[in-house]
């Protein structure tokens, strides 16, 4: 397995101009696959406060498990300058591969190519380590992401997400924090970057064919993200079928 992980780090050296702000219709993936699931996702997220204050990206994703390890997705990522109108900004495909537990700790690599649909927009390859563990009622998950977009001089850039959430009424109600953030590169590791952290709620809904997933927070903007913005809005459905 360490073996794996490696090769997956060193495919991701292969450097990113900046996109949405951390966060901004992103997800915290989990690290277990359920063979034969089908899910549809809209993840929106919107800054407010600052100078970006109205600017807003969203997320559809669709994706099928075919095995107990293998996740396969595509995603159609839309964003909105403050002033400005929607555009299609990318197009993905991604996979996720479950490569077991250790100590306790389920362990998956993401894979990703983003096709840019606007011509400013390169191509760009993102790699992730997916952590997650469950004990009980707690569910906590750290992405650490690796993404170099397809342009010359591009660096790989470093970045991170994580949740942790508690049950307190059964998988019906969770209440949690979450974070996302940006840790530089492998050249310049740990500057001064945008981070966003706050808390979260999930809930489900049953009994209506399929299982609705619906996660809503707020984002407080920490260190470089105070520039531009005070926070963001965050609202994500899943369904699964």
């Amino acid at each position: 397995m360490k073996k794996v992980v490696l090769a997956a780090l060193a495919a991701c050296t292969l450097p990113c101009a900046a996109h949405a702000a951390p966060g901004m219709g992103d997800e915290v993936y989990g690290a277990t696959t359920e063979k034969g699931e089908v899910e549809l996702e809209a993840r929106y997220g919107a800054l407010a406060g600052g100078a970006d204050d109205g600017e807003d990206a969203l997320k559809l994703e669709a994706a099928y498990s075919p095995t107990d390890r293998l996740r396969l997705g595509a995603q159609l990522e839309l964003e909105r300058e403050p002033s400005g109108p929607r555009k299609a900004e990318a197009a993905s495909f991604e996979a996720i591969y479950t490569l077991g537990r250790v100590a306790g700790i389920d362990v998956a690599l993401y894979g990703e190519y983003e096709v840019g649909l606007l011509r400013d927009t390169p191509d760009a390859v993102e790699g992730k380590i997916l952590l997650q563990r469950k004990a009980g009622p707690l569910d906590a998950r750290l992405n650490l992401i690796f993404q170099k977009h397809l342009a010359t001089g591009q660096k790989v850039e470093v970045g991170y997400a994580a949740s942790a959430d508690y049950a307190v009424a059964g998988d019906e109600l969770r209440v949690g924090v979450a974070a996302f953030g940006d840790l530089g590169s492998f050249h310049r590791f740990l500057p001064s970057a945008e981070h966003f952290v706050g808390p979260i709620v999930k809930t489900e809904i049953e009994g209506l064919g399929p299982e609705i997933g619906i996660e809503a927070g707020y984002l407080f903007a920490v260190d470089k993200a105070r520039d531009d913005t005070k926070g963001q809005f965050r609202l994500m459905v899943e369904m699964e079928f």
